[in-house]
This record gives C-alpha cells, sequence and structure tokens, in this order.
C-alpha cells in the first residue's frame, strides 16, 4: 500500500497497512532542521511522511486595494468591503507555488496532498479584526451573509483550481473554536456558516476530491452539524480544548476522520518527554484500527527542540511499524 492508497483507505473506513503520518512543519524551524538534517524534506523522509499540506494561489483580496480603502475610513465596515473586487482567483501566476509542491510532493515523493483554502469565517478577521467581526456579525447580519456567500463563491473557484492542478483534497482554513467553546452563538454558525461551507463542499466532492476542516478550539457545539455538512477529515479535533476522542469514537468515528494527535498547544515542545511518550502511545493505541491521519494539532512552535522534535517522530515511526 503506497501513501496516497493508506491516506484515502484511512478517510473512507477501509482496511490499511499503518497509520499515515505527517507533521506541519514550517519555516520557522527551517534552520534547526537544516543543520541536524540537511534539509527540512530530508527530516519528512526519514519519517516517510505520507501526506503534505500545500500552500499556495492569490489572496481574496489585493492587499494594497484593502489597506487603502481601510485607511480611508474611520470604521472599515461590511458594506465598505462589499464594494471592493476580488481578486482573479485565474490569474496562473499566483499557482506556481502550488504547481512546484505538488510535483515535488505528489509525484516525486507520491504522497496524498492536501491544499489551505480560505473558509467564510476566519478570513474576515483579517479584514476587521476579529473583536468587529464578531460584533458585526450582530449588527450587520444582511451585510455580513452577503459577505460570506461572495467569499464562498470565490472559494469554490479556488478549490477547483487546487483540485485542476492535482489536489487530493482541499482543506478549509475557518477557526470557530475558543478554549472551551465555540467564539460565537452556535445558532450563527447554522445561519451564517453553514450554509455557505455546504456550497464548498458540495462542489469539492462532485469533483471527487475530500474535504477537510481546520479549526483550532472546541467545536463540539457543531460536530452534528458537520456530519450533516459532509466534511470527510476533521484537524485537529483539539483535546486540549475540551474535545473527547470516547466520543468520537461513540458518536463521529463512522462519519470523518480525525487528523491530529500530536498536541502542540500542551505536549509537544514543553521538555516533558514522559508525556510526549505517553500521548503518542495512547494516541496509537486508540487509533490502531481506525479513524487517525497522525499529525501535529497546528504547526510545531519555536519552542520546540530538534531533539524533542526526534525523540517524538521516533517513538511514532517505531510504534506504528509494530
Amino acid at each position: 500500500m503506497n501513501s496516497k492508497q493508506r491516506v484515502a483507505a484511512v478517510i473512507d473506513n477501509k482496511p490499511f497497512d499503518r497509520i499515515p503520518i505527517y507533521g506541519w512543519l514550517r519555516e520557522n524551524l527551517k534552520d534547526q532542521l537544516t543543520e541536524a538534517f540537511g534539509s527540512v524534506e530530508a527530516f519528512e523522509d526519514k519519517y516517510e511522511f505520507d501526506f503534505a499540506h500545500i500552500f499556495g494561489g492569490p489572496a481574496t483580496f489585493d492587499r494594497t486595494m484593502l489597506d487603502n480603502a481601510r485607511s480611508q475610513k474611520q470604521e472599515f465596515l461590511p458594506s465598505d468591503l462589499l464594494q471592493l473586487p476580488m481578486t482573479d482567483v485565474d490569474d496562473t501566476t499566483h499557482w506556481e507555488m502550488v504547481r512546484k509542491s505538488l510535483s515535488f510532493y505528489s509525484d516525486d515523493r507520491g504522497r496524498f496532498t492536501y491544499f489551505q483554502t480560505p473558509g467564510t469565517f476566519e478570513v474576515v478577521n483579517d479584514y476587521f479584526g476579529i473583536e468587529n467581526h464578531l460584533m458585526y456579525m450582530f449588527l450587520y447580519p444582511e451585510d455580513m451573509q452577503k459577505l460570506y456567500a461572495k467569499q464562498a463563491a470565490w472559494n469554490i473557484k479556488y478549490a477547483m483550481n487546487a483540485i485542476d492542478l492535482g489536489v487530493d483534497m482541499v482543506h478549509i482554513s475557518d477557526d470557530w473554536g475558543a478554549q472551551r467553546s465555540l467564539m460565537f452563538d452556535p445558532k450563527l454558525w447554522h445561519e451564517m456558516i453553514a450554509p455557505n461551507h455546504k456550497k464548498i463542499i458540495d462542489a469539492v466532492h462532485a469533483r471527487g476530491a475530500y474535504l477537510s476542516l481546520h479549526s483550532d478550539g472546541n467545536i463540539n457545539q457543531v460536530l452534528d452539524g458537520m456530519v450533516e455538512l459532509g466534511y470527510d477529515v476533521v484537524h485537529p479535533y483539539q483535546v486540549a480544548a475540551g474535545m473527547d476522542y470516547d466520543k468520537y469514537f461513540n458518536q463521529y468515528a463512522d462519519h470523518f476522520t480525525i487528523m491530529g494527535g500530536i498536541d502542540i498547544q500542551a505536549t509537544l515542545g514543553f521538555n516533558q518527554l514522559d508525556k510526549v511518550k505517553n500521548e503518542i502511545n495512547e494516541i496509537l493505541t486508540r487509533f490502531k484500527e481506525r479513524g487517525l491521519l497522525l499529525c501535529t494539532t497546528h504547526y510545531v512552535q519555536d519552542h520546540c527542540s530538534i531533539d524533542e522534535l526526534v525523540y517524538a517522530y521516533d517513538l511514532i515511526y517505531k510504534g506504528i511499524r509494530k
């Protein structure tokens, strides 16, 4: 079984030979990994990563135009943003990095690839700031509905371009969770967020690709709704924020796969090697038969030493091959 087959089998709840492995690494650890292994890619190869997180493509709005529009307003409102044109999602100059990444990770390494795309909620924080955004959901619901719908339509074109280039899964980044609950009333999620995600999910599934969600925090309040929407994968299913694996196995394992398991908020990077070992052993035991794409819950943070990272992935590598 190759990596693409292995990841697809786990998502589809079919038999697989071992748990797929990945670790979300960014430029913040590039120098240390290069010194220790020769390159970030060499570290990924050493532990035979099965999937890869792909970034690229255009931003929704031209940054200069957006900044200029905001500078001319004492308060930049949803109605103001609705007047701005979105970028040309089909501009090929924005997609070169995606092509190069797919050539390396998919063609050369044979890995399953998932491509990060905007959501309809999180991306709006960048336009207004999160405090104003949450307030505007109550003050200007009609304009926010229009904005979310406009973003969703753009996102669909964005996702279709990525699928055309060969990605296996569209990964929507749309943080909804705080540390113990949603950042907003679940009613708003059902009324304003879910309908637009449904449009994206249906479009992606119609093309035969998988669809995953990234949301930090506790999203227990909308898990049933997410099942109805049809998400294939949820990342990270954050136990450190009050999510529960028993609840997952009892209620949701037949509906979606978890991507995660290696907690960067409370475990990896704090020089508590016994805790790292215990958490990894628990994860490998719990998910031996189904339901996990083993990955860090977010990108590995600056404070994580290379020695601790190696310790963790040595345990993972050996553990899944027992």
